[in-house]
């Protein structure tokens, strides 16, 4: 396959593995908080997610629940990378995953043949039921069950490690 995954390709590749979805599609959402009205009438856990690189160019992809809070100055000790993360920019994210800033998903890992990006799913994740994802664009929501979402990754070669996330530090405390 050339080029990146479509959304059709993506559902046809989870059908493929027996894998439920539902989508919601709904005008574009570039952030969280643009986002938090269009969540309110959607079951599940939300999600945002981080495109990441180390001081040595390792990719990550870090999805947690949409409100949480990570400590990024802490991140990279819990993830062992090397030295402080940076964001990606949106050219690598396009090369490596096929979306657009703004368009982020565990999902996007269809595109990354190579297996150039780890993925790391925040623990809380797990006891989601579904998890909210884009479906490589952001002009829609696709629900799965969290165990579905890793065997989807498990399935692009991607298997994802699932850890508590640092929070900031409370100020004043």
């Amino acid at each position: 396959m050339s080029g990146p995954a479509t959304p059709e390709a993506l559902f046809a590749a989870l059908a493929d593995l027996g894998i439920p979805v539902v989508t919601h599609a709904h005008r574009a959402v570039h952030t969280v908080a643009e986002s938090r009205d269009l969540k309110a009438g959607l079951p599940g856990l939300h999600t945002k997610n981080l495109f990441l690189k180390d001081k040595q160019g390792r990719l990550f992809l870090v999805t947690a629940e949409a409100e949480a809070r990570i400590d990024l100055k802490r991140l990279h000790h819990t993830l062992g990378a090397s030295g402080r993360l940076s964001f990606g920019s949106p050219e690598l994210l396009v090369e490596v995953l096929g979306v657009r800033p703004g368009s982020v998903t565990p999902l996007g890992a269809i595109n990354d043949r190579e297996g150039r990006v780890s993925v790391i799913l925040d623990a809380r994740l797990a006891e989601a039921d579904p998890v909210n994802v884009h479906p490589l664009h952001n002009e829609a929501t696709t629900a799965l069950s969290f165990a579905d979402l890793v065997r989807f990754l498990e399935a692009t070669g991607h298997p994802p490690r699932v850890l508590a996330l640092p929070e900031p530090a409370e100020e004043g405390g």
